[in-house]
């Protein structure tokens, strides 16, 4: 055991977080930090050194979150122990954003100095305030060209109500002012409060998996002790742990003989799969050392966007369900069960936190498993009242029920906060428009920059209204969204219907004015694609009985008249009506082949209705 691995005083830990809008440069500063404390040497040091994926590292963004504890000396000469919790910086994972806050006294709210405040920086910190933790404003990227600090500050102070004269201001890309953020960290953060002597109660944050040893937790201590030898229980399941190992963790883990109140850490109970844990839970002693209640703010992680995944060779399927497991042990919000497609085979229906949540995990599949892949169209969760009085959750277009017996249909409905430059209104209004939005109102904040408040349907923001409003703004506007409530909707099932014959993995839940628009486009889309047949092929979009759309594919046709050197015209005629009987009856008893390429194009292409 280090030296280092002694506990300190708890007047000398701090427990912080780093919250920011995307791109402001939060990875860049935790690794400032973790340099300057020592945490890792010249020849280990890469970038984004707590992102632990390479596909984090790729895109520059931060999915899963991560702890790292450092040592610093401060200039009235003690060592303090300062437990940095990462975060992610974009919307999909705000429920991480919020276990990271509960588990901290305070946080470094990152602002880019030439982009100023924005909608996630804005939503990260009301909910920092929901849990009344210190807020310590850094200004980052003062170094870049059009860097305009003192604009920052005004944002800082309008928006935010914050003493812009605290800002901290720091280039993390350079390492100036890292110092000054570290001085701020111990100053103006408080220590953990938490009574030593209680019974244990330590909140699990996130959890890892390792192959060897198990589930690790993640925890923050916040009353009593937890050692090794110790049997503890999650207060949310039923069964009994024995306690194997706790530490810090140092960019690797470092055991310890305990972890105090006040501490972060991980703790190593035997746990074999993470479905055993609910994140978010508290860790208590069992009795009669166990706590009398758990710590407040325990919520689940809850899906709002579903997909369909189908392996392209179906050999894979087995494969595919190991590959999901494993996923889902170091990812506690994917869920999935199993489905059946009659065009696509075997799959399973999954539920993600967002379309980034979707995406990333899509590439996880294809990266690490080697697997490839076909996701159905992303839908969100509808609210059905059916005629008997029940009230039915579908979110599959294969289990929404007969319209006969449907008495009410609602759907999900968000608040969405966009910040816009003053000059974009007009244009975001009419993307708004397009969107359904059903209510809005406006906050000029500033000379230069207005908050739009605006009330739209979860499914009008699926596909590409985050692309559509950079374009629109010039790359100037972000949102941030909370789900709001459900509401009427006249929602229809659109079936795409091909040589008469109904290609379930295509079926969709559509509001209706926009029904005509995603079928027309898939039956595009599909007659692109399909090769053409010895027979024409009507590609049809359909709601009931009812064809709403519709494309046709060509037959491919021999000259049947072409050995007819001369002769009567009616020789001719005749071969020709030989040959549309032949045609017809093939047609009655064909079949098309759809390839699975077809089902790519159209699936991955995302329609702009």
């Amino acid at each position: 055991m280090s030296d280092e691995g002694a506990p300190l005083p708890v007047e000398r830990v701090r427990n912080f977080c780093i919250i920011a809008h995307v791109d402001h440069g939060k990875s860049t500063l935790a690794d400032r930090l973790i340099q300057r404390c020592g945490g890792v040497s010249d020849r280990e040091f890469r970038n984004q050194l707590l992102d632990s994926m390479e596909l984090e590292r790729e895109r520059g963004i931060t999915i899963k979150s991560n702890s790292v504890s450092l040592l610093h000396e401060h200039k009235d000469g003690h060592t303090y122990q300062l437990n940095l919790i990462d975060t992610p910086g974009h919307v999909d994972f705000s429920h991480e954003v919020r276990r990271s806050l509960m588990s901290c006294e305070g946080a470094l709210l990152l602002v880019d100095a030439a982009q100023g405040v924005e909608a996630q920086t804005v939503a990260n910190y009301f909910v920092a305030m929901e849990y009344d933790l210190a807020v310590v404003p850094v200004i980052n990227k003062i170094d870049l060209p059009a860097a305009d600090p003192e604009r920052a500050r005004e944002e800082i102070d309008d928006e935010l109500g914050l003493d812009p004269f605290e800002a901290v201001l720091a280039s993390a890309k350079r390492g100036d002012g890292i110092g000054e953020v570290l001085d701020a960290i111990v100053e103006k953060i408080p220590a953990p409060g938490g009574d030593s002597n209680a019974p244990l109660r330590a909140l699990v944050f996130d959890a890892q998996y390792d192959v060897y040893r198990g589930v690790v937790l993640l925890i923050r201590v916040v009353d009593g002790a937890i050692r090794p030898g110790d049997r503890v229980r999650l207060m949310h399941g039923e069964r009994d742990h024995q306690v194997e190992e706790v530490g810090r963790l140092r960019l690797r883990r470092e055991s310890v003989e305990e972890l105090p109140a006040g501490a972060v850490g991980y703790a190593i109970c035997g746990i074999r799969a993470i479905r055993d844990i609910a994140i978010g839970d508290t860790l208590t002693g069992v009795e009669p050392a166990a706590a009398a209640e758990a710590l407040p703010g325990y919520t689940e992680a809850l899906p709002v966007v579903f997909s369909s995944v189908y392996p392209i060779s179906t050999d894979d399927y087995g494969e595919l369900e190991a590959a999901l497991d494993r996923l889902s042990l170091n990812d506690a919000a994917l869920t999935f069960e199993r489905e059946t497609s009659t065009a696509l085979g075997f799959g399973f229906r999954c539920g993600f936190l967002g379309l980034l949540h979707l995406d990333v995990v899509q590439e996880r599949l294809q990266r690490e498993y080697g697997l490839s892949l076909l996701l159905s169209a992303p839908s969100v969760r509808y609210r059905i009242e059916t005629s008997d009085g029940r009230t039915r959750e579908v979110e599959n277009p294969a289990v929404y029920p007969d319209p006969a017996v449907i008495e009410g249909t609602e759907e999900p409905y968000i608040r969405a906060s966009i910040l816009v430059p003053e000059r974009s209104v007009g244009v975001v209004m009419e993307l708004l428009t397009e969107r359904r939005m059903a209510a809005s109102k406006m906050n000029f904040l500033s000379a230069r920059r207005v908050e739009v408040v605006a009330e739209l349907p979860l499914a009008e923001v699926l596909f590409d209204f985050h692309d559509r409003l950079k374009t629109v703004t010039r790359g100037y506007g972000s949102y941030d969204y909370d789900l709001l409530d459900y509401r009427p909707v006249d929602l229809v099932k659109v079936d795409i219907l091909v040589n008469g014959e109904r290609v379930d993995a295509l079926s969709q839940l559509v509001e209706r004015e926009g029904a005509r628009p995603r079928a027309l486009h898939y039956c595009e889309r599909l007659a692109e694609t399909i090769p053409m047949h010895n027979f024409k092929i009507a590609v049809q979009g359909a709601i009931g009985g009812k064809i709403i759309a519709r494309t046709n594919i060509r037959a491919l046709r021999k000259d049947v008249t072409a050995k007819c050197y001369g002769g009567d015209i009616t020789r001719k005629r005749k071969l020709l009506e030989r040959q549309k009987e032949g045609k017809k009856r093939m047609k009655q008893v064909g079949q098309v082949q759809i390839p699975q390429s077809a089902f790519v194009a159209v699936l991955k292409s995302s329609p702009t209705a």
